[in-house]
């Protein structure tokens, strides 16, 4: 139970491993946003692109 409460108290800093996730938690949000926006970001600079050359 000392164990435990000790590991809740400690606050000495992030670690690597933990620097770690929270770069691929970003990096897997930017991939997602950019997988699923990426389609919808082409139609709009076609349609940008159609108008200018008219």
């Amino acid at each position: 139970m000392n164990t435990l409460k000790k590991l809740i108290k400690d606050d000495s800093g992030i670690s690597a491993v933990e620097y770690a996730l929270l770069l691929a938690l970003i990096g897997g949000g930017i991939a997602a946003a950019a997988f699923l926006l990426g389609g919808q970001v082409e139609t709009n600079i076609n349609a940008a692109t159609t108008a200018m050359t008219q």
